[in-house]
């Protein structure tokens, strides 16, 4: 599937900034069909009756979730960065625990938690704080694992804002660990990518550390 991708706007530090309308095109559905007719053959894989009254709706339901908790697959991230303004500003730019929920690619169990992600701004041009938490949705809605999902939030910043550095942690707990395999409920895995003067900078690692405790 190929989308076009929205032109960047830039608006100066004099200009009036009022809160967008949102540009995102909506998400194209899924195969509805294809899913309620898997879930069916799944229920009656595990010796389940699908036409008993409490699963009769299950696969329709799975679904409409599933349109939903995958939609980032339908989505660009240009997009969500597209809109960008000029402020008088070069100093770490930071949104602290963003919560997202994903699902991991091997088990198709979710893992969930808070992403903290910040960049450095190139020449002032900064983005909505908003559209730092949407690209986080953008690439936890998806099938993933961790170390791509926080690699991909600090990639797209510095490329598509070309931020001097850009930084993204991600801590969360995994239910493939939790409810199934080793069954450890609790643990956190922690996940850093840094680019950019984050990642030659030491100073500047440093002080992205102590904003973050």
């Amino acid at each position: 599937m190929t989308q076009g991708k929205l032109p960047h706007k830039v608006i100066g530090p004099d200009s009036e900034w009022t809160v967008e309308k949102d540009l995102l095109p909506q998400p194209k559905g899924i195969d509805r069909d294809k899913i309620r007719q898997a879930m069916t053959m799944m229920l009656e894989a595990i010796g389940e009756d699908p036409n008993r009254e409490g699963l009769r709706e299950t696969p329709a339901r799975i679904a409409h979730m599933y349109e939903e908790i995958f939609s980032g697959l339908q989505l660009n991230s240009h997009d969500i960065l597209a809109t960008r303004f000029h402020v008088d500003h070069e100093e770490i730019v930071m949104v602290k625990d963003i919560h997202f929920y994903s699902m991991c690619e091997h088990h198709l169990l979710p893992f969930m938690g808070v992403a903290h992600v910040a960049y450095l701004p190139n020449a002032g041009a900064v983005t909505g704080l908003s559209k730092l938490a949407r690209l986080v949705n953008l690439y936890a809605r998806r099938p993933q694992v961790q170390e791509r999902l926080t690699n991909q939030i600090a990639d797209t910043l510095q490329k598509e804002i070309q931020a001097r550095g850009s930084f993204a942690m991600v801590e969360a707990e995994h239910l493939c660990m939790s409810m199934r395999g080793i069954q450890k409920p609790g643990t956190r895995t922690i996940t850093v990518a840094s680019r950019g003067v984050f990642k030659t900078d030491s100073g500047l690692r440093e002080e992205l550390f102590r904003l973050l405790q």
